[in-house]
């Protein structure tokens, strides 16, 4: 008789083979997907943008040829959104490909689904880049990353027909199609509540006008910030954190008397723990506190604090109790027969009440690797984060070609914040160049 591992297996091929062959399915969200929906709005969009800079002026006809001939093979993003009686789910959408625009607005707008033919993705371009939006119910950076690369790689396969004789166009092997719930399949057991829940220090100030976000991108040689986090003993995503929050500190120290902490949120790609190659959500999120309790801190003091803090928070044992806790909630009973209504105002109720918890957040998508045949006609990557409840100010960080780029996104007029982050990597011995979207030229 099969045992339990055997079983659980036939089962996840036998739904996998209904979801690749069928003509008309639906799949579940994952487990962190739920909120998305349900705090999502035009205040608030949840979707993020990584965006592809090539050597050469892109051709649109060929951008949406290209969209229209990779979109069918990914199935995690040829879906719409529905709302069931329980839950919310996907099912396959099948209309043509959303049209491919040239960027006019700001980034990260909120993705009207009826105005997109359903689609929970964009894809615009501007010049010589390409850029992918997604709404973050569909996959998290890992996912979209996927899909990004085999949109660009058929491109440049339509644009230079050598490279298409070659491969054709079907995708890469290595490009994963795997869309299982790996907060599910990693589940152990109900574990305490991970999460701080106090209220952090917000960053306050004088707002842009409506729908404005201001966007720094500030590109770093790898090789320079390997010899600066050697030198301190730490991590890149370690000093960049801690360079983060020394900036927040410098900048806002005055205001730091009613005992707040500076709380920045640090999402964590959990393939690597978990051995996952999905490409939904599968990512957990911890928070590096600063707590100030003297007059002055040095900039060595709060990058020992932010390291400890982070080092103590990733570890196998703690992203499996943050698993743990959220897959307990959703697989509790009574949470699952609970109308869909009513689930809404609880999340959104539970939302309301943690989203003040982190001062800021950092994203990393980590090093972008491109084919070695098409890197020749790629010149730089980037991405921007939307913002949410709280936080008026955000950084994501991806790298390419031994440049790391880190983007601040901002609804704050003045960008002494930022400003400070990179002047301290220029004093630290980092070579910084800046690139913005206009909102803070003067």
């Amino acid at each position: 008789m099969p045992n339990k591992e055997t079983r659980k297996e036939e089962r996840r091929k036998k739904k996998e083979s209904f979801y690749n062959d069928a003509e008309i399915w639906w799949d579940k969200l994952d487990n962190t997907a739920h909120i998305f929906p349900v705090i999502a709005g035009e205040s608030m969009s949840n979707v993020y943008r990584i965006s592809v800079v090539l050597k050469e002026d892109v051709i649109p006809e060929k951008l949406q040829e290209a969209l229209s001939i990779v979109l069918p093979k990914f199935k995690g993003f040829n879906v719409r959104l529905r709302q069931g009686l329980f839950w919310y789910y996907f099912e396959k959408n099948g209309k043509p490909a959303p049209i491919v625009k040239e960027e006019s607005y700001y980034p990260c707008r909120f993705i009207v689904p009826h105005r997109n033919k359903s689609y929970l993705f964009r894809v615009s371009y501007y010049k010589k880049k390409i850029n992918l939006e997604v709404f973050h119910v569909l996959s998290d950076g890992m996912g979209s990353l996927a899909f990004l690369k085999e949109l660009t790689y058929q491109y440049l396969r339509l644009v230079h027909p050598s490279l298409r004789e070659t491969h054709g166009d079907t995708l890469s092997s290595d490009t994963s199609m795997n869309r299982e719930d790996s907060f599910l399949s990693n589940f152990k057991k109900k574990a305490a509540k991970p999460y701080v829940s106090a209220r952090a220090f917000l960053i306050k100030g004088q707002k842009l006008t409506k729908n404005e976000i201001g966007i720094i991108h500030g590109y770093m040689q790898v090789d320079q910030l390997k010899a600066v986090s050697r030198s301190y003993g730490v991590t890149i995503n370690e000093l960049l954190v801690a360079v983060f929050t020394y900036s927040i500190y410098m900048e806002h120290n005055e205001e730091m008397k009613d005992n707040k902490a500076i709380r920045v949120a640090v999402p964590v790609n959990l393939r690597g723990f978990f051995e996952s190659i999905t490409t939904k959500n599968f990512f957990a999120v911890v928070s590096s506190e600063f707590h100030a309790q003297k007059e002055n801190y040095t900039f060595e003091e709060i990058l020992d604090i932010v390291k400890k803090s982070l080092r103590e928070q990733i570890t196998p044992d703690n992203l499996m109790k943050i698993v743990s806790y959220n897959v307990s909630n959703e697989k509790n009973l009574l949470i699952q027969v609970l109308p869909l209504e009513i689930k809404k105002l609880a999340m959104y109720y539970i939302y309301r009440k943690s989203s003040l918890a982190n001062t800021t957040t950092i994203s990393n998508l980590g090093n972008v690797v491109f084919k070695d045949e098409y890197a020749p006609y790629i010149e730089k990557c980037n991405a921007i984060i939307a913002l949410s409840k709280g936080q008026s100010l955000k950084g994501i960080v991806c790298s390419y070609n031994g440049t790391l780029a880190y983007t601040f996104s901002s609804i704050l007029v003045k960008p002494a914040i930022q400003r400070r982050f990179f002047r301290k990597f220029v004093e630290l011995g980092v070579d910084v160049t800046i690139e913005s979207n206009g909102v803070y030229d003067e």
